[in-house]
């Protein structure tokens, strides 16, 4: 029988695998980004990068919904556009030569932390954190590490994560921030700009359908991650 997900009424096949008709488009997409080459090519994009990631997204759903319920997990929500913003860019060219997804909590804020999924041609991205931190959920969060150093130690040294991640990744400050003891014994952690962890990978791995099973190991090892850092800045699990 076919594992048809049907989410919102809208009906998404059995993800298979990624197509390399995908990753032949994004490459060509790469050595043709205009609008008029797009446009002429739209219907490949469609079928086969849109849709096939649309269909992975929401095979994902259900086992996601058993370890990070508090998550929007959405084929359409969570799906990163095509079309880049180049308004503040010195790069004009208007498409990603790359296809993601984002989950965040189920709030509508893609700010807050979430979990990540990014193909390309040459490299599949798997991680989850927090990247771009306001002043004040950094505050929040750098608090949360002092009052509670041990569940955040757990998290970072669990021997899962450290297989898969290596370590967690992000910007520092140069010195301890103001408020802090300078030999704080969570000093490495508490001049962090940034908290996520990530994974490059073989494309290859893309093209089966045991890829959700890669998918799902990774972001079981981060989910207490984003959970910890989601809690920080005041969100709760449903």
């Amino acid at each position: 029988m076919m594992n048809i997900h049907s989410i919102d009424d809208e009906l998404f096949p059995p993800f298979d695998g990624f197509p390399k008709e995908g990753i032949d488009f994004l490459k060509k997409l790469r050595r043709n980004n205009n609008r008029e080459w797009f446009n002429t090519h739209k219907a490949e994009y469609e079928e086969y990068v849109k849709f096939p990631m649309q269909s992975l997204i929401a095979a994902l759903a259900p086992e996601m919904l058993e370890y990070a319920p508090e998550l929007d997990v959405h084929p359409k929500r969570s799906m990163f556009r095509i079309y880049r913003d180049t308004r503040f860019s010195k790069d004009k060219t208007p498409y990603k030569t790359h296809v993601a997804a984002i989950f965040t909590p189920k709030k509508g804020d893609r700010e807050a932390a979430g979990m990540y999924l990014h193909i390309e041609p040459g490299e599949v991205y798997l991680g989850g954190g927090m990247y771009s931190i306001s002043s004040d959920r950094l505050r929040d969060i750098r608090s949360a590490i002092d009052r509670d150093s041990g569940s955040f130690l757990k998290i970072v040294n669990e021997r899962n994560f450290h297989r898969l991640y290596g370590a967690l990744f992000g910007e520092k400050l140069s010195r301890i921030p103001r408020g802090f003891d300078r030999d704080h014994s969570m000093h490495e952690y508490l001049r962090m700009k940034q908290f996520y962890a990530g994974s490059s990978l073989d494309i290859n791995l893309c093209y089966s359908v045991k890829f959700i099973d890669v998918i799902h190991n990774h972001f079981r090892a981060v989910s207490p991650l984003v959970r910890f850092l989601n809690s920080a800045i005041g969100y709760e699990e449903p």
